[in-house]
């Protein structure tokens, strides 16, 4: 599975999202490209502030891998560059590679406000390439935000 794939993954996922939620969608692939879980942003349908998908998306998967909280060699793909706390858990589950589409330049926390992922002081730092179809991606938010105006 290409990154294009997972990121077309990810925004299928993210179409999915209820009428409140922004639409962000992630997907998780174990070491040989078997997916093991996606999801989409549901903050809102859940009433749960860290109901993000990528974090949706991770607790899926934890489940199916079967080794406890580890996502070693896995690849989680997202529509939007993580949040501080979304990138704080890749590190904690030890996700191998992160794919994302649009850079968030106002709360990214994988390289354009932040770069957790890559800081030095923890023991665990993800590969990371992001801008996969970024103006698909974007698009998708642009018009949620649009329909909300």
């Amino acid at each position: 599975m290409t990154d294009d794939d997972l990121i077309r993954a990810a925004l299928a996922a993210a179409r999915g999202a209820g009428p409140r939620d922004v639409p962000i969608g992630a997907v998780v692939i174990d070491a040989d490209g078997t997916e093991l879980a996606r999801a989409a942003n549901a903050r809102e349908e859940l009433g749960d502030p860290t109901a993000h998908a990528e974090i949706l998306a991770l607790r899926a998967a934890a489940l199916v891998m079967g080794d406890g909280w580890r996502l070693e060699g896995a690849t989680l793909a997202v529509t939007v560059e993580p949040c501080t706390m979304c990138a704080g858990a890749l590190v904690m589950a030890r996700v191998a590679r992160v794919v994302f589409g649009a850079w968030e330049p106002k709360t990214g926390a994988v390289g354009s406000l932040w770069d957790v992922v890559r800081d030095r002081r923890l023991t665990h730092r993800p590969q990371v390439r992001g801008g996969v179809l970024a103006d698909e991606c974007a698009g998708l938010l642009g018009e949620f935000f649009a329909r909300q105006r």
